[in-house]
């Protein structure tokens, strides 16, 4: 699995084995020059102490950032190939990870004590890896390596922090746990060479500031260009392999979204029939705008309990394919004991029941627009203040006192230069119309954003914005 290694060893062109390599073969059949830049520091950076741990739903990329961070480090000159050490690690044990530390470093002998590059893929399916990798960097030269993990799956009582992140180095624990998501708005219209002004992004708390509203005059001109965009990418998702497959041939594969499927049947319901997830799915996208009713959903699919459908949503967030919108109060916090919404963690995911399962209807734009941009809202969190993710704390609904709903209320969150809230925003994909719910949010905090389909208005202290310029303004 580390064919640079014979390479360096013979003297021959040590980036050889990209021409052969089977993951990055695979890409060049759905590659739009997509490239994320999550571990650039791992790539271009020092080879030292570095410890990263990358969550993400499975086909998102995780094994070919992998192979491209590989890639990158074989062709510097202060790195000799034979420090990288790359390992898939599906179907090892525990203690198959100790014996792959102690043969790797043997294995590379002749670099002596050089810190290698230890990459293991999909390893958090292996029971204890923490302990065992926690052990090792604690207590042999293996502290002295860069390490980077992957894996597609984050239970709630993890011991990876505990484990492996917290007081290492002084650095941040949190900061070294990251998420590759699919393709963002933005990074859709990169790839896909739309032809969109892009504006510069902003902080989720200045959505209302001079250059957003700069920003708004040149999307209001170029409007249908952005809503044709917008719907492509309401249709497409993020996934690589999707955004590639509808913007070369207008839909996206019965067989990917069938890989998906079978994914999250793995990884949410194995025990159920296959259709299990079509229906679960079905079910979370029509009714992701509203505070989720779990013994009702839960007797709308036959569950024999909402214990039964809490497990299967909790497996769906571990697994990164849906988001919690938990309902806040006034400073942002958590109203105790309230419904919460649930939204899908991708497009292409609402999709997936209509496509593969007969009389499921397709899912409806305004649906999409507010998961797309609930989405967008909890990434822009969470890039300002990596971890909030994990602990479900990115975005919330906020009810008023006349009982009025804003969908995505103020919440707390961090920069250098100190704590702010973010703007409160509500998704409204109209042509028409959205002054009322605007007067919701100028009575309830003075200001804040009402997401349209095609009305720029940033005149009233509520304002107005397309909502694809929000997700490009979200980063």
């Amino acid at each position: 699995m580390n064919p640079w290694w014979g390479a360096a060893a013979a003297s021959r062109d040590r980036l050889e084995w990209v021409a052969h390599d089977q993951v990055l073969r695979t890409r060049k059949s759905f590659d739009l020059g997509y490239r994320p830049a999550l571990l650039d520091d791992v790539a271009h950076g020092p080879v030292d102490d570095k410890l990263v741990v990358v969550r993400g739903p499975r086909r998102v990329g995780k094994s070919v950032l992998l192979k491209d961070v590989a890639a990158t480090l074989c062709a510097r000159d202060d790195v000799d190939p034979r420090q990288i050490v790359y390992l898939p690690t599906d179907d090892m044990k525990e203690q198959d990870l100790n014996r792959a530390e102690i043969i790797g470093r043997d294995l590379t002998r002749s670099i002596g004590a050089a810190p290698r590059v230890w990459l293991f893929d999909e390893i958090t399916s292996i029971a204890g890896w923490t302990k065992a990798l926690k052990y090792r960097r604690d207590n042999t030269v293996f502290g002295n390596d860069t390490v980077v993990c992957t894996g597609s799956s984050w239970a709630a009582d993890t011991a990876a922090v505990a484990d492996l992140i917290a007081g290492r180095s002084g650095v941040s624990s949190i900061s070294r746990l990251r998420i590759l998501f699919p393709m963002s708005f933005r990074e859709f219209v990169k790839a896909t060479q739309r032809r969109i002004t892009l504006p510069s992004a902003v902080s989720p708390w200045e959505l209302q500031s001079a250059a957003v509203a700069e920003a708004s005059k040149i999307a209001e001109l170029e409007a249908s260009d952005l809503d044709l965009a917008w719907q492509a990418y309401l249709e497409s998702g993020g996934f690589p392999r999707a955004v590639h497959e509808f913007h070369t041939r207008g839909t996206v594969s019965t067989a990917f979204l069938a890989d998906l499927g079978a994914w999250l049947h793995q990884d949410v319901d194995p025990d159920s029939a296959a259709d299990s997830i079509a229906l679960l799915l079905d079910e979370l996208a029509r009714n992701s705008t509203s505070p989720l009713n779990r013994s009702a959903l839960a007797e709308r699919l036959g569950y024999a309990g909402h214990q039964t459908l809490d497990t299967r949503l909790n497996r769906l967030t571990n697994s990164f394919g849906a988001l919690w919108c938990h309902q806040i109060d006034d400073k942002g916090r958590r109203v105790a004991g309230s419904q919460s919404k649930l939204y899908l963690a991708d497009p292409l995911l609402a999709h997936l029941p209509s496509r593969l399962r007969a009389g499921l209807a397709r899912p409806d734009f305004t649906v999409l627009t507010e998961g797309a941009l609930a989405v967008a809202l909890a990434r822009a969190v969470e890039k300002s203040e990596p971890g909030r993710w994990l602990a479900q704390d990115t975005i919330g609904y906020l009810r008023t006192g006349s009982g009025n709903e804003v969908d995505f209320g103020p919440v707390s969150s961090r920069s250098a230069a100190g704590t702010h809230m973010t703007t409160p925003v509500e998704s409204k994909w109209v042509a028409t119309g959205w002054r009322g719910e605007a007067r919701v949010i100028e009575d309830k905090f003075g200001r804040g954003v009402v997401a349209t389909r095609n009305i720029g208005d940033v005149t009233n202290p509520a304002w107005a914005l397309l909502a694809p310029l929000v997700a490009l303004l979200l980063g």
